[in-house]
């Protein structure tokens, strides 16, 4: 056989006569793919013959979305969601990049759990990952940081009446552990993030809905926003300052409030390395009203509305870095029960697949611009967590690249969802803004409605 023919063939492909997000603005660019990469950028119709080709007619190509704050349930909670059904979902949603949490069966605290559950990202994930393990055992962090995660977890919640989401196998609640949790990390030159709660202050706050004999979803609803947010507040004011004392880099989740803003503010003023992200459900979901219509399908928290504004203005003035969706698919029993006793439903909603379309109709209403739209779905979360092959369509970077329809009408069903559970909260709402196709390292993993990436297709990433 010829020496030539031994070697691999490149994949060569070409998306054509569409608009490229490049540069903060839609450009009417043909992109060149070539071994995984971004091998060129040219002028519409100038791609090179004797390539595959994507006709992108009327579709915008961004780069693929970047979800750091991902609930797989695999290993442990496969009734509710496994890798495969969770990348087919972030697939159809547009993203090629996954963060998974630790909150699994076992909880990923050591660097056997983390290679156990690296194996089975490798053999089933559709599109690229990384996984955060809890740094709940300081000894363990220097061994899973060799591992190439690309950051750690904490949950400085427990939750009550239950055993899940928040186990208390992982929980980290007392300050001197927090700070031996940061020394740790901040060693690796790694980013730590955490779920701001302060569990002394809910532990009140919670016993005078009980003693009343209120466990409905709006009195749930109701304990995580007492005091205005102060559960988020003084957990995120004890955040950033030990942040501040240990050097160590900082991601605090779940923001949605105003003076969370403020504080992640003057915090980085001073020279604190903090990033933070929202979530769907602060800006799509929780209010009052979705609450009492959905109970606890829509329970995340309540965010009342002068919250969600200020929420609203940080994603677009780029006081909060970036938008993961918290995807946290649990099963309609899991939920239903919720009616009864808000405290014996599990909480978090599934999104992943939802996030980004929303987010279009959402530009589309004039709630933020393209540019703020694609710097919070992958420009920050690839910059803020060295991915540094992701984020951007420029040559040399990974392939990942997701088509869109601005102008799509549609509407949001059950029956399009590709998460086990099979629902979402968002069933019924109309939308301006589609996904038709994403790519992984320019492979086809999602197109025009069909999940048709391969489980083993992703690769684990970090720092590159």
């Amino acid at each position: 056989m010829d020496h030539d023919e031994q070697k691999p063939k490149k994949l060569r492909r070409a998306v054509i006569n569409g608009d490229v997000y490049l540069d903060g603005k839609p450009q009417p660019l043909d992109l060149i793919i070539e071994d995984e990469k971004i091998a060129g950028i040219v002028a519409r119709g100038e791609a090179p013959a004797g390539t595959d080709v994507i006709d992108a007619r009327g579709k915008l190509a961004i780069p693929g979305g970047i979800d750091v704050h991902v609930h797989t349930r695999e290993p442990g909670y496969t009734h509710k969601e496994d890798l495969i059904t969770c990348t087919s979902a972030a697939a159809a949603g547009g993203y090629t990049t996954i963060f998974g949490m630790p909150n699994l069966d076992p909880p990923t605290m050591t660097t056997e759990d983390l290679d156990a559950v690296l194996d089975l990202y490798a053999e089933k994930s559709i599109v690229d990952y990384n996984h955060n393990p809890a740094a709940k055992l300081p000894d363990q962090i220097a061994g899973m940081a060799e591992r190439g995660v690309a950051a750690y977890k904490i949950y400085m919640v427990v939750d009550t009446g239950r055993s899940y989401p928040h186990p208390s196998s992982i929980g980290v609640h007392d300050h001197g552990d927090l700070y031996k949790a940061m020394q740790a990390v901040a060693e690796t030159g790694l980013r730590l993030m955490v779920h701001p709660h302060d569990q002394s202050l809910m532990d009140v706050i919670e016993q005078s809905y009980w003693d009343a004999g209120d466990r409905s979803p709006w009195a749930y609803g109701k304990t995580l926003a007492a005091g205005d947010g102060m559960i988020w507040d003084t957990a995120t004011a004890t955040l950033l300052r030990l942040a501040e004392a240990t050097g160590c880099k900082l991601h605090i989740v779940h923001v949605q409030t105003k003076r969370q803003i403020e504080m992640l503010e003057e915090a980085k003023e001073r020279g604190v390395d903090v990033s933070s992200e929202t979530n769907h459900w602060t800006i799509f979901l929780g209010t009052e009203e979705d609450i009492k219509e959905q109970g606890s399908f829509v329970l995340s928290y309540w965010v009342p509305p002068h919250h969600q504004e200020a929420v609203w203005e940080a994603l677009r003035d780029g006081s909060i870095d970036m938008l993961s969706s918290d995807h946290a698919p649990h099963t309609r029993e899991e939920k239903e029960v919720g009616w009864t006793d808000a405290w014996a439903a599990h909480t978090g909603t599934p999104g992943i697949q939802e996030q980004l379309p929303l987010m279009i109709d959402a530009m589309n209403k004039g709630k933020l611009t393209l540019d703020r739209l694609v710097e919070l779905t992958s420009g920050a979360p690839a910059r803020i967590f060295d991915l540094h092959a992701k984020g951007s369509l420029d040559v040399g970077k990974d392939a990942d690249i997701t088509l869109v329809d601005l102008e799509q009408e549609w509407v949001i069903t059950n029956d399009d969802v590709e998460s086990k559970i099979g629902w979402t909260p968002y069933d019924g709402r109309e939308v301006k803004g589609a996904v038709t196709r994403t790519l992984v390292r320019g492979t086809d993993v999602y197109v025009n409605g069909d999940v048709v990436g391969a489980p083993g297709h992703g690769k684990q990433v970090g720092s590159q």
